[in-house]
């Protein structure tokens, strides 16, 4: 990462040498390649030049589906910032550990054998636009948690290159979430996320983490990485939860 910057497709981050460090998932690599002494300044306020990423007027003829401060966007925007992770699939895999009987680990060959589904819903980004009727294909969290012992009431998805957001685990069971493979009938490529993000479409849509690798579970909450910095820690478009205090 040259620059030090990255995205998670909703959000620019830019990162300076100071004393600190990025949050990361124990046991996985630094969201910077820099030194430790790394924070984060976070640009909270959507002075975003990419197109796709400036408010415009709510579009009536969504019939009420946008939530408030939203607008329809018809094409899926990307914010570039920093080089895309890139992982073989020869190497890559996906595990559930925390507070779990036995830690559950799969290669891209055993999760591409799981049944999936075609999952139809809108999508939300904390920074304003929402895409109506995404088509996805994916494994139900349900199916990946299926048997599993656990007293954990929240969950800390972890990705390729360190970034983290957490949820309550009731938010990703009963058909509410997904580790998605496929966007709009083809594979998910890696500026989507790809191979798999989390969909967790009910929120916003920092919350559905791409280039995903696993899920920690967890008996008490712990802040993700943007949660850290200052959004919210549950993220509901209905309720305009984008930053702490919302």
């Amino acid at each position: 990462m040259p620059d030090g910057r990255r995205s998670d497709g909703c959000h620019a981050v830019h990162s300076t040498r100071l004393r600190g460090h990025i949050p990361r998932e124990r046991g996985h690599p630094k969201l910077s390649r820099g030194s430790v002494e790394t924070v984060t300044e976070v640009f909270l306020t959507m002075s975003f030049t990419s197109r796709g990423f400036r408010g415009r007027p709510r579009d009536q003829a969504a019939g009420g589906r946008l939530p408030p401060g939203q607008y329809l966007e018809r094409e899926f925007p990307v914010l570039s910032a920093g080089p895309t992770p890139r992982t073989r699939l020869a190497d890559w895999t996906f595990s559930i550990t925390g507070e779990i009987d036995e830690p559950r680990r799969w290669t891209w060959d055993e999760l591409r054998k799981l049944p999936t589904e075609t999952i139809t819903r809108d999508i939300h980004c904390v920074t304003k636009w929402s895409k109506l009727d995404t088509v996805w294909e994916g494994v139900s969290v349900d199916t990946l948690l299926e048997g599993v012992d656990t007293s954990a009431e929240y969950v800390m998805a972890f990705s390729d290159g360190g970034y983290t957001t957490n949820l309550p685990l009731e938010d990703l069971t009963d058909g509410k979430a997904w580790v998605a493979l496929a966007y709009g009938g083809a594979p998910l490529e890696p500026e989507h996320g790809g191979p798999v993000r989390l969909l967790v479409p009910h929120l916003y849509f920092w919350k559905s983490a791409k280039w995903l690798r696993g899920l920690r579970l967890m008996a008490e909450d712990a802040p993700g990485f943007w949660e850290t910095y200052g959004y919210h820690n549950y993220g509901d478009p209905w309720r305009e939860q984008r930053y702490r205090g919302d």
